[in-house]
């Protein structure tokens, strides 16, 4: 781990595993990092989020699809080491130039790597459109992800609404949800899975300015999951 990293100004949660700790980095919006059992995760590295020349190099790292706010080429190579695998999907790999040990994945693929298992998970968007049938994300193209660490279950949903997929899940431990009108969930989507899936804790995320108050409010007598807020605008 670099020598400057702790100094960077961004909060951290520290989660126990039946494998020794989790520390999750909220970098901001999308953008995340996990470091456990000796590995570093980064989900979405972003360089309008951080430089991520001060963070430390990536064993994995995880992106949930194409958009210019989730995939970054730049960040990518700042953090990428020779051995750095990299899970994406294809709309991600195409045009993009070397990017190392890449593996593409689709809705409903699994990986294993690391002694941590990979699952992709649809994510789309049902309600909101940029324009009449054409979804801000269309179904097929984008993943979230499961990741099991130790005996922890942490979903990053990526950019999608409340499917069916996402509230069939089960055994969630950790959520990340996205609630960014319109190109994702209002708070009453995010209330509604949640309702439903019911992680043990919910970090929202990508909420840009979307009221965090009133997902608060939604889930106030919800005794199953434990909403906490981040810097993830």
């Amino acid at each position: 781990m670099q020598n400057n990293y702790a100094d960077i100004p961004f909060g951290r949660d520290t989660i126990s595993t039946g494998q020794g700790d989790m520390v999750i980095t909220f970098i901001g919006h999308a953008s995340l990092m996990f470091q456990f059992n000796g590995l570093v995760i980064h989900v979405d590295p972003v360089s309008q989020e951080a430089d991520y020349s001060l963070f430390p190099k990536a064993d994995i790292i995880i992106i949930t699809h194409e958009h210019f706010d989730h995939f970054d080429h730049e960040a990518l190579q700042k953090i990428m080491k020779e051995d750095t695998k990299v899970y994406l999907t294809r709309k991600c790999i195409e045009g993009s130039g070397d990017l190392g040990n890449a593996v593409v994945m689709k809705n409903g693929d699994t990986q294993e790597t690391s002694g941590i298992t990979i699952e992709a998970v649809p994510a789309y968007n049902i309600v909101h459109m940029r324009s009449p049938g054409k979804p801000f994300h269309p179904k097929g193209e984008g993943n979230g992800y499961i990741l099991t660490l130790g005996n922890k279950r942490v979903y990053i949903a990526g950019d999608t609404e409340n499917t069916p997929e996402m509230k069939a899940l089960k055994d969630i431990d950790i959520a990340f949800l996205p609630m960014n009108t319109p190109y994702t969930m209002t708070p009453e989507m995010v209330a509604d899975a949640v309702k439903a899936f019911k992680p043990a804790v919910l970090y929202p995320y990508h909420y840009g300015n979307t009221r965090t108050d009133k997902l608060l409010e939604l889930l106030e007598k919800s005794n199953d999951t434990e909403v906490r807020i981040r810097d993830l605008q």
